[in-house]
């Protein structure tokens, strides 16, 4: 395997100066987000590839102070949607509405939804009908919204930022796969440690609250995945993401048994770009110049796990898909590691 081609002088000191802006930016949101590094630096990632991230956690831990805290460090204009089943998609996406003037004459005026800004938070997003969890599908693929046959632009950049109850399912209607591949992450908010829990408990019950200051503007974040876009991927790496997500669907010839068996259908070609693109930015967040082979295996769950689905049989005898994407992540290492 060749080795990934080294990056010119100006790429090196684009990227060294963006390793610094981004310790800047993780230092002003640890401010406010104590511990919960893997999903700062996952919700980071997913913003430097220019995608869109759903966080799965119990209520209380901090995912609404995370989409807000990334706001105001990103320098990004943002607006939250509560999702709940009477929420229609004129109330995210805007509507027209009819005006009289004062000489008589009536004219249609667009009214701008809660869509059209740069960060979208997407409160309990499973809440919502599908409805009105459609009315994203445009937004989020396309950067922009069709209203009334006028296609109409969403700000640059544009991210959504999902929250959704992994436990309580009642009155929600589960995301359609369709939608799902749009997240470029999912991201699993843990319960903090015991330690974690102390400085959370001493930190946020005082008589003075953290805040974080912006370190990025929008055009910075812009500039900022492009210089993401332009961070060389060795060969090596590049087979590794495609023997990976071709190895977890069950039809493809080097599917191993596992998959045959325990996984209805997998990922798609979205889930080799969300790998290729995330595993840069991982690279970046840690001061490196091109991603490797343990970039990809760390963001296996991330990307895959909400673009592949067990069999009922697999899931009646307990299996777990996490676990079977951990075996599968090794096994293709390996072998690459071998060759």
């Amino acid at each position: 395997m060749t080795p990934p081609e080294l990056p010119g002088p100006q790429l090196i000191a684009d990227i060294e100066a963006l390793g610094a802006k981004l310790g800047e930016a993780k230092a002003s949101i640890g401010q406010r987000i104590i511990g919960q590094e893997n999903v700062v630096e996952l919700s980071l990632a997913a913003m430097l590839s220019g995608g869109h991230a759903l966080l799965m956690g119990l209520p209380g831990l901090g995912k609404t102070l995370l989409v807000d805290t990334l706001s105001t460090v990103m320098g990004l204009s943002a607006n939250r949607v509560q999702f709940t089943p009477d929420l229609m998609p004129a109330d995210i996406l805007g509507s027209e509405v009819l005006e009289t003037a004062d000489d008589g004459s009536r004219n249609f005026r667009f009214l701008e939804g809660p869509i059209f800004c740069q960060l979208l938070m997407a409160d309990e997003i499973n809440r919502a009908s599908p409805r009105t969890q459609s009315a994203l599908l445009q937004a989020m693929q396309e950067r922009e919204v069709t209203i009334a046959g006028e296609h109409r632009p969403l700000p640059a950049p544009f991210h959504v930022l999902a929250t959704q109850n992994p436990i309580e399912q009642e009155g929600t209607y589960p995301l359609p796969e369709a939608q799902l591949d749009r997240f470029l992450v999912k991201i699993d908010v843990p319960y903090p440690d015991r330690e974690t829990e102390r400085g959370i408990l001493i930190a946020t019950t005082g008589t003075e609250e953290a805040v974080s200051r912006e370190v990025f503007s929008g055009e910075e974040l812009i500039k900022a995945q492009q210089v993401v876009r332009q961070m060389p991927v060795g060969e090596a790496v590049v087979d590794l993401i495609l023997d990976l997500v071709r190895a977890c669907r069950p039809d493809e010839a080097e599917a191993p048994d596992v998959v045959k068996t325990s996984v209805a259908w997998g990922p798609g070609p979205r889930a080799a770009q969300a790998l290729m693109l995330t595993s840069r930015a991982r690279a970046l967040l840690d001061g490196r110049l091109s991603p490797s082979a343990d970039d990809v295996a760390a963001l296996a769950r991330p990307v895959l796990s909400h673009r592949m689905a067990l069999t009922f049989a697999a899931r009646a005898e307990g299996a777990v898909l996490e676990q079977v994407i951990d075996e599968v992540t090794a096994r293709v290492t390996r072998i690459e590691a071998a060759a």
